[in-house]
């Protein structure tokens, strides 16, 4: 059995990785992402220049989730291209995967013309959903902006990219943003980020302080959105554009359902911040075992095989 998958050209020895934002803020984080069974990582999302993010507390875990108003902190797309460049140099025969994410049109420009001028031979996703920066809203939301941005971008961006969206729920939008993404060369989608604005009280005041309490949610709480995301674009956009599937995924049943809904990796984020690393082992062998129950040899047997009643 084997749990190797394939974006574009890109091969990787297994389907797992962690979600943006967990693990990877960091060099020494991202290492040992790297040293455990997940198949890949990808950095923290990175902007022009180094972020603080948001006050805290801006995270805060409850029994069926997370909820999470980090404002995007990270080191700036140097320190990141800076790491890849030394992962990359240790190991020539992976792919990782680089996130990028800005404030306005100009400055998201301005960072993939910088990731366009380097020597970075991996994927680059593209964050379009942004739900935790106060006064800004989720660009992809905005369909005739997403067509003009990406419009733009591939007049000159020739290196594989993907972009990262927040949850829909209306069948109409579902069918409005594939009409725009199948229209240019995308080599996947990433569904879901944190479903955004929830509310979480501890007592009588919000859990997290910014934006008065309103944070992304994420954990066992998203798994079901994020499964009819996964699934809405499997059956909508192009076969040549994977789906990677992100939204409470902390077992291997979990895993599976992405995978039988069309993803072709997933992505652990909530649970790998309480769990660590070696949960990528464990949900590696559950997988595993899973796929051995119903006779799979290869996660392409079932992907994007969910069964109707």
């Amino acid at each position: 059995m084997a749990l190797k998958t394939q974006i574009a050209n890109f091969h990787f020895d297994n389907c797992l990785m962690n979600g943006s934002g967990i693990y990877c803020s960091e060099r020494e984080s991202l290492a040992k992402i790297d040293q455990s069974a997940a198949g890949t990582f990808i950095t923290k999302t990175a902007t022009l220049e180094k972020r603080l993010g948001n006050p805290k507390p801006r995270y805060f875990k409850f029994q069926i989730g997370s909820i999470n108003s980090f404002g995007l902190p990270n080191l700036g797309i140097d320190y990141y291209l800076d790491a890849l460049a030394d992962f990359q140099a240790k190991n020539p025969e992976k792919t990782y995967f680089l996130s990028v994410a800005e404030m306005s049109a100009e400055k998201i420009y301005q960072v993939l013309k910088i990731v366009q001028a380097s020597d970075f031979p991996g994927l680059i996703e593209l964050n379009l959903s942004c739900p935790n920066i106060a006064g800004k809203g989720q660009l992809a939301y905005d369909f005739d902006s997403t067509d003009r941005l990406l419009g733009e971008i591939f007049t000159w961006f020739n290196k594989p990219l993907g972009i990262k969206l927040p949850p829909y729920f209306d069948p109409s939008h579902f069918d409005q943003m594939a009409e725009i993404i199948n229209k240019y060369p995308l080599v996947f989608v990433n569904a879901i980020n944190s479903i955004g604005n929830g509310l979480v009280i501890q007592g009588q005041k919000t859990a997290i302080k910014p934006q008065h309490g309103l944070g992304g949610l994420g954990g066992s709480i998203a798994k079901p959105t994020a499964l009819a995301n996964v699934h809405a674009w499997f059956t909508r956009l192009r076969p040549d554009i994977a789906i990677i599937g992100t939204g409470g995924v902390s077992s291997g049943q979990d895993a599976f359902e992405h995978i039988l809904c069309g993803a072709s990796m997933v992505q652990v984020a909530t649970a790998l911040g309480h769990q660590g690393p070696d949960i990528f082992a464990r949900i590696s062998q559950k997988l595993e075992s899973i796929m051995a129950d119903y006779g799979y040899h290869d996660i392409s047997d079932f992907r994007g095989k969910l069964q109707y009643r």
